[in-house]
């Protein structure tokens, strides 16, 4: 558990840590560097680096928490990674329905595995759980579809890093669109026309949008302003005491 700089969550959570590689988005992959660093810290939890690794004690945290919390589950893996066992997300699945004050984030590239996991009925979907898909250009707008057909209450995308143009989205169905820069030491361009697009996409869908941030080698300094705006739209979020 650690609170989090990231804009749209208050905190993560890793049942997980480590993953491969799969696609354009992973090339500078940020949760690989940190779990270096974290490593060479000497932090326990990092022991196998960016090796996948189940930690079954992270299961109890999320009872230990008073007060309401948006949480991004698996921030240094991926939940559907295909080597994590269906037996350990339905218990982080059934975490979060017993926790149901929280809402929580879970994003994946895996949108295969998430459809197909559904499709069997292995997955207990509740309403603060929240499932989102990476789509960092037009080659994987079929993550879309899938997460489209699956029985998640919240979907959302993550178009993070937007590494190319994603016009005319079927967004039918989707709540929320996150879009951010690359960032590091050598980040690839985002173009203003890809983001304004996508804005526009969701104004007319009427879907969430939020615009993460410029990236680029000094993310901090390029900011988040949009046309002399931020926007940080995200679903209504739902909190009650049982489902």
């Amino acid at each position: 558990m650690a609170q989090s700089s990231i804009e749209w969550t208050e905190m993560t959570w890793n049942p997980t840590t480590g993953c491969d590689k799969l696609s354009a988005g992973c090339k500078f992959c940020y949760a690989e560097v940190m779990s270096r660093r974290l490593k060479a810290m000497g932090v326990e939890k990092y022991a196998n680096n960016f090796e996948l690794t189940l930690h079954k004690g992270e299961l109890n945290i999320p009872y230990t928490w008073k007060k309401p919390k948006i949480v991004f589950v698996n921030s240094m893996s991926d939940l559907f990674h295909k080597d994590v066992p269906i037996a350990f997300i339905q218990k982080v699945f059934k975490v979060m329905k017993e926790n149901p004050q929280h809402v929580f984030q879970i994003l994946t590239k895996r949108a295969d595995i998430l459809r197909y996991y559904d499709s069997e009925g292995w997955l207990d979907w509740t309403h603060n759980i929240w499932m989102g898909v990476s789509v960092e250009n037009s080659k994987f707008v079929k993550r879309i579809e899938l997460l489209r057909e699956t029985k998640a209450r919240v979907k959302f995308l993550s178009c993070e890093p937007l590494i190319g143009a994603l016009p005319e989205m079927n967004l039918a169905g989707v709540d929320w669109v996150i879009v951010g820069g690359e960032s590091g030491r050598t980040p690839r361009p985002m173009k203003p026309e890809w983001v304004t697009d996508i804005k526009n996409q969701c104004k007319k869908a009427d879907v969430a949008f939020f615009f993460k941030q410029w990236g680029g080698t000094n993310k901090k300094k390029n900011g988040r302003i949009l046309n002399g705006k931020t926007y940080s739209e995200m679903p209504v979020v739902q909190i009650v005491t049982h489902e």
